[in-house]
């Protein structure tokens, strides 16, 4: 299966869809079946002692793989995370981007599982390790 979005348009339909979140996140490289994004770190995204927080983390592993299955099925924006899981392995540097690198596993024609590495920008061990799986729906 070939990409049906281009990184391009994938960033155009979230700032369409979700426009709370326009600038924080960036698709940097979009390709069949990965994905490497960036999450624009703010003072918002910071828990007590200036690293990113989990919640922020989890959001960056869930909008990488929803961005990597929109591309590869087209603009369907009522597909929907139905499991995660998420361990923390290093504690992040703070104030520093964070970088996804994402690889869907498993597209199905119900059911896409995702994973996803998030890295501390200049880090070279990721800092936490998500795996995603989403509902997709039906055709019309």
């Amino acid at each position: 299966m070939s990409l049906k979005m281009s990184k391009d348009e994938v960033s155009v339909l979230f700032d369409e869809l979700f426009p709370q979140i326009k600038g924080e996140f960036t698709v940097e490289e979009l390709g069949e079946n990965s994905i490497t994004m960036r999450m624009n770190i703010g003072e918002k995204h910071l828990r007590p002692g200036g690293t990113v927080s989990g919640p922020s983390m989890f959001a960056l592993a869930d909008v990488s793989v929803y961005a990597m299955i929109l591309a590869m099925i087209g603009p369907k924006a009522l597909s929907v995370t139905t499991n995660c899981s998420l361990d923390f392995m290093r504690k992040p540097v703070a104030h520093a981007d964070l970088i996804a690198k994402g690889q869907l596993l498993k597209l199905g024609r119900v059911l896409a599982v995702g994973d996803v590495l998030l890295y501390s920008e200049g880090m070279d061990k990721p800092v936490a390790r998500a795996t995603m799986t989403y509902s997709i729906p039906p055709k019309a």
